[in-house]
């Protein structure tokens, strides 16, 4: 089996936050996880855990001084981008890279493009990317067999995300929403 993206949508950072630690938690690696989100409150304000002293393993380095603490400062590279039409955005993990790479050069460019090298057909990606635009997060996951794919919905689902879908990275993507 080739590998497969697990997608869902969290109404806000605290479900995003709980949904990455809970994956974690499940044995998935932080480094497989990607998380896409708006940056409506300004990177300086973003993700300073409750009940920590400092941001100590807080993320320096995505927008002039800002940090990213919690779980989504864990996940691997971290970066503020701006997306045409769309405004500022924060991204970690392998979306990262599409939202960089090629797939924002095609024809349909921006968080779609990005989507759609996933593997998501064009009409569910541009619904995420109308959801994005709403203020929801993006998480993903990729996986390596079915029963990784079972167990990253599983996980996505029971921590209340939407709109969950797994699809292939190439080819013709298997959709499941719930």
């Amino acid at each position: 089996m080739g590998s497969k993206a697990v997608i869902g949508m969290a109404r806000n950072r605290v479900q995003a936050e709980t949904a990455v630690e809970q994956l974690k938690n499940a044995g998935f690696l932080l480094n497989d996880v990607s998380v896409l989100f708006p940056d409506k409150e300004g990177t300086r304000d973003f993700a300073h855990e409750k009940n920590t002293k400092a941001p100590e393993g807080a993320i320096a380095g995505v927008g002039a001084g800002a940090t990213i603490g919690g779980t989504l400062g864990l996940l691997a590279g971290i970066g503020a981008l701006a997306i045409p039409g769309l405004g500022p955005f924060i991204a970690a993990g392998p979306i990262l890279a599409a939202l960089s790479g090629a797939a924002v050069g095609g024809t349909v460019g921006g968080v779609t493009g990005a989507l759609v090298g996933m593997g998501i057909p064009e009409i569910e990606a541009k619904q995420y990317e109308g959801k994005l635009k709403d203020g929801n997060i993006l998480l993903s996951v990729h996986t390596e067999s079915s029963s990784e794919i079972d167990r990253a919905k599983d996980v996505l689902k029971a921590n209340g995300l939407h709109d969950v879908a797994t699809s292939g990275e190439a080819g013709v993507p298997r959709s499941q929403k719930n």
